[in-house]
């Protein structure tokens, strides 16, 4: 559907109509070759797998012998090559995943580094500031900030972006600082976050986390690399897994899920280190045979299949998204056509009361909940209040186009997902309309 036909059935007129004509010229330019790769892989897993019928079979009480979980967790396998892949239920978000899996791999006395700066609000608290964390149990913790490279751009709101080369993930200060780190033998773990979370700043490639993965394991082969992969599942045609990570970590109900996954998180990764996590998970010597997937397996199993045609699906939304707002002179990041690495992109609003009308502007035009209007309001984790919009058909499922962001400067809102490329575009004029009627 062409945003021209879009602007003529829902009454978009004047600059947000010239901005959307523009904005799908410069979006028609861009190519999705990576996409096309991540599809073939997919596929290739399916039928080196060889999928039947009969492994949608799930299981209930305890889930010994589930066959449907056996299966998915194989196409998982050999979709990241790894050894082993523990996706469950009872993994109820990627927090919950990250956090079992730091639990497991970093002992009582050890240290864990984050290579990547403060991690978002509810990993930070679970990790060193809640009453249960981490750091209370006795886990050291310490953090490295990513190098910042580049020209300080200003943005509409005023606030200065510091803008971020490709290679400021491989800056030599920065390498010789981890090594640093590292003579410390009590690291047990490195984390890596590749998603921006809730700081300005953009997305790790997997080309940019490969050498630092080498040097990493070059320094200290003994130590654990750890990767927040959430939102950049299938984005590349290579994961985490692919170029040194010991585990991937991630939600079900983002890009692996395709829309269809009703829950769950997965682990990916060494085979030592899965029955770790799975120990920690259920109890040692337990390891990862049970866990239930409760009639679900279907669901699994056939959303990752459909995944990356939604991945690129959100991709496209959000391209014609950067390409407006940009067009109507907000800072976006990345902005249309620059490599993506996740599903979030960024948009610099300058103002609580923007963010505010950004919020209900996008919550008008979901599939669910339309009518409602969001208001800031507290979340578990998060030192200010927070802001969202969604209308998913599962709760929380940011696959599904959404919007949240801080209440705090510089009041930048991040749009995720999209399972429509004309729904995302709608949901992104809603928005600019608002705000140009505010």
């Amino acid at each position: 559907m062409s945003v021209q036909l879009l602007c003529e059935r829902f009454g978009f007129a004047g600059a947000v109509r010239e901005a959307a004509l523009r904005a799908e010229a410069i979006a028609s330019e861009i190519r999705y070759e990576a996409q096309a790769r991540v599809k073939t892989n997919v596929l290739a897993a399916f039928l080196e797998e060889g999928v039947s019928e009969s492994d949608f079979a799930g299981s209930f009480g305890y889930g010994y012998d589930d066959p449907a979980r056996a299966k998915y967790e194989a196409l998982l396998a050999r979709i990241f090559g790894v050894e082993r892949v523990l996706a469950r239920l009872s993994l109820v978000s990627g927090t919950h995943a990250i956090v079992t899996a730091l639990a497991a791999c970093v002992p009582h006395g050890k240290t864990l580094l984050s290579i990547t700066g403060r991690p978002y609000d509810t990993l930070r608290n679970a990790i060193a500031d809640a009453p249960n964390s981490l750091v209370s149990q006795g886990v050291k913790y310490k953090e490295l900030a990513l190098p910042s490279t580049g020209t300080p751009t200003a943005s509409r709101s005023g606030v200065v972006r510091q803008a971020h080369h490709d290679n400021a993930f491989h800056d030599t200060n920065f390498h010789d600082a981890i090594e640093k780190e590292l003579e410390d033998k009590s690291v047990a773990a490195v984390f890596v976050q590749r998603s921006r979370g809730y700081a300005p700043r953009p997305a790790l490639s997997i080309a940019q986390c490969e050498p630092i993965f080498a040097a990493i394991k070059k320094k200290r082969s003994d130590v654990a690399i750890i990767v927040d992969n959430c939102y950049g599942e299938l984005v590349e045609d290579r994961e985490p897994t692919h170029v040194g990570a010991d585990l991937a970590i991630g939600s079900l109900i983002k890009n692996l899920g395709g829309s269809l996954a009703p829950g769950g998180a997965y682990v990916a990764g060494r085979g030592d280190l899965i029955e770790r996590v799975a120990d920690r998970l259920y109890a040692p010597g337990l390891k990862d045979g049970v866990g239930p997937t409760l009639g679900f397996g279907r669901a699994f199993i056939q959303g990752l299949f459909i995944a990356p045609l939604v991945v690129e699906q959100c991709l496209r939304g959000l391209d014609f998204a950067a390409a407006l707002f940009a067009e109507l002179g907000y800072d976006v990041d990345p902005r249309a056509g620059e490599t993506r690495t996740d599903i979030v992109q960024a948009i610099r609003l300058g103002s609580a009361a923007r963010l505010r009308t950004f919020a209900e502007g996008l919550q008008s035009a979901m599939p669910v909940n339309a009518r409602f209007r969001p208001e800031p309001g507290r979340v578990p984790g998060y030192a200010e209040p927070v802001i969202m919009s969604s209308g998913s058909f599962i709760s929380g499922a940011t696959i599904e186009l959404s919007c949240d962001a801080p209440m705090r400067e510089p009041f930048e809102v991040y749009v995720q997902g999209g399972i429509v490329r004309e729904h995302a575009v709608l949901g992104a004029l809603f928005a600019a309309r608002a705000l140009t009627s505010s």
